[in-house]
């Protein structure tokens, strides 16, 4: 009987559509990571340059608002000694100062000395030392005093000008402190310390002409820098590859498309300075890819993971509609074992009613219908509950001495009368005893004696049943020359309701012979397996927990 196709298929076209759709969209996306990953790099080339700005002139910045401000502490009593002093601790802190010009300086009213810098303030140059470094040694040497000194006008200028619009109630704010006791340019920063506000209305009263014999001291420095001595602190190598300093108009000849730049522009003492940010394209190309890497890792475990959703999702719709043409199939199979002998055993009751009168001979023949055909229902019946019963846990299993011989020649007897044709030799080795439960043990001996012929050709109906012993177990072998199992379906033979489709099935059969077999072998403490070649034949091995008579 051909199986009825199910009304249930599988789509394979919208599988299709949905790994295209899922694999596209991975594609658009790992394509738009890249470029998002790639902008991203390439905005970080042009943003990070101020982090590498930063920690490049940390050291200038901590040397102009701390270290140059520190002369200020001395209230202008610095001398040579301490200047010095002053001078080994910046070089050895700040390696970019070259040397430093260190100018004793004395204010009082006009007249008392030569070297009047003021117009009513008297602002002149007492001594002049220069300090620089040397194989870490420090060396002084004494200036002559010069007719022109440029640093020296500039501060004393900006001073006079400071004390004449002073307003002495107050500190000088920060901004005029800045704009007065500094002088920063190209290469070298002048400082003079910030007098009190008492020696403010000193020096404004000087300016007014009010004479006075005491001479204040002031001290000034000027700190001659070195660019090439600030070292370059690239914090982001992944991202620039050289970074250097080069004057402000440095612009490669060399300078093509191959290389990114950007610059940053250094302050104060070193404005005509910038940094020179410079890296190959490959060089970023490498850090893009760095970055992309866990960004495309994530896309495919999303991938993977919608992939692995879909196939999830086929396999229970694969599942459930093998089951559902597991129980259609029930249905039709038992319907169709149920129908007939309910249709041999209404025919007989038909004929046993009927007015005519019938033979000695026709009753015993209908009445050996209606026996068999009553036992048909009744095996069906109670193979179905009994399998129900196992799955259920429902039934106990005995343990009863059982002699094997006795035990497999019974069953050979049986089915020797039932089918004549039908060959069977057994040979058990060295096993006379052993503890089981005979009707469990009995039920698949008949299941597999009557598959070996039902499924075998006429004239190769031959079985063979092998026992023996091995270690703990004890191994029944049913050996037949039948049709065979194909590859494909030894794995689904002990499922439920699974029917092998071939011509030895068209009179009906349930699907539950060999599951049976398995639940009983499983109940059992067992296990059955099969081996079996297109015509060829199949052998069904038993195994099952062997345990000697004492």
């Amino acid at each position: 009987m051909k199986t009825e196709k199910s009304a249930y298929r599988k789509n394979f076209s919208l599988i299709i559509a949905f790994l295209i759709l899922i694999s596209v969209t991975f594609i658009v996306a790992l394509f738009v990571a890249y470029d998002l990953t790639s902008k991203y790099a390439e905005s970080e080339f042009a943003s990070r340059k101020i982090d590498v700005h930063e920690q490049t002139l940390k050291p200038y910045y901590d040397f102009f608002q701390n270290r140059i401000p520190e002369i200020t502490f001395y209230q202008g009593y610095l001398d040579s000694a301490s200047a010095a002093h002053y001078s080994f601790s910046t070089f050895r802190d700040y390696p970019f100062v070259k040397h430093i010009v260190f100018y004793e300086i004395e204010i009082g009213s006009p007249g008392l000395a030569n070297n009047n810098t003021g117009a009513n303030l008297d602002i002149r140059l007492k001594s002049i030392y220069q300090y620089s470094l040397r194989n870490r040694k420090l060396v002084t040497s004494k200036r002559s005093m010069p007719e022109n000194y440029s640093d020296f006008e500039t501060m004393a200028t900006k001073l006079n000008n400071f004390i004449a619009v002073a307003d002495t109630t107050h500190e000088p704010t920060q901004d005029e402190k800045f704009k007065t006791f500094y002088d920063i340019q190209p290469g070298k920063i002048s400082y003079l310390n910030i007098p009190r506000r008492e020696e403010i209305k000193r020096y404004r009263e000087i300016q007014k002409g009010i004479k006075q014999r005491s001479v204040y001291k002031q001290n000034m420095m000027t700190f001659a820098l070195d660019q090439n001595m600030l070292k370059v602190k690239n914090n982001h190598p992944e991202l620039y590859k050289t970074v250097s300093i080069q004057p402000v108009v440095y612009d490669p000849i060399e300078n093509d498309d191959n290389n990114i730049t950007t610059e940053a522009g250094l302050p104060g003492a070193f404005s005509d300075y910038k940094l020179y940010f410079s890296s190959p394209k490959n060089y970023l190309d490498a850090e893009v890819n760095r970055r992309f890497m866990p960004i495309a890792a994530m896309v495919l475990l999303i991938y993977a993971f919608l992939v692995a959703i879909g196939w999830l999702i086929y396999r229970n719709l694969d599942i459930n509609m093998k089951l559902f043409k597991l129980q259609y199939d029930f249905i039709n199979n038992f319907t169709h074992e149920f129908k007939t002998p309910v249709s041999v055993i209404k025919i007989a009751g038909s004929n046993l009613r009927s007015d005519s009168e019938l033979s000695e001979r026709q009753r015993r023949h209908y009445g050996k219908i209606l026996d068999e055909e009553a036992d048909k229902l009744n095996d069906l019946m109670n193979k179905l509950l009994s399998f129900t019963q196992l799955e259920n846990n429902a039934i106990q299993a005995k343990r009863e001495e059982v002699n094997m011989e006795d035990f497999v020649n019974g069953y050979i007897e049986t089915f020797r009368i039932r089918y004549p044709d039908f060959k069977i030799s057994y040979k058990i080795h060295g096993i006379s005893n052993f503890y089981t439960d005979p009707v469990l043990l009995g039920s698949i001996f008949q299941n597999l004696m009557e598959n070996a012929y039902k499924y075998s050709n006429p004239g190769q109906r031959q079985l063979h049943i092998d026992v023996k012993s091995e270690k703990r177990n004890i191994i029944f072998s049913f050996i037949d020359q039948g049709i065979g199992i194909g590859r494909a379906e030894l794995k689904n033979i002990f499922q439920k309701f699974y029917k092998i489709e071939n011509k030895y099935n068209q009179n009906g059969s349930a699907g539950l012979g060999l599951a049976f077999c398995k639940e009983l072998a499983n109940f059992m403490g067992g296990e059955i397996t099969v081996n079996s070649k297109i015509n060829e034949g199949s052998e069904f091995i038993v195994t099952l927990p062997y345990e000697a008579a004492g």
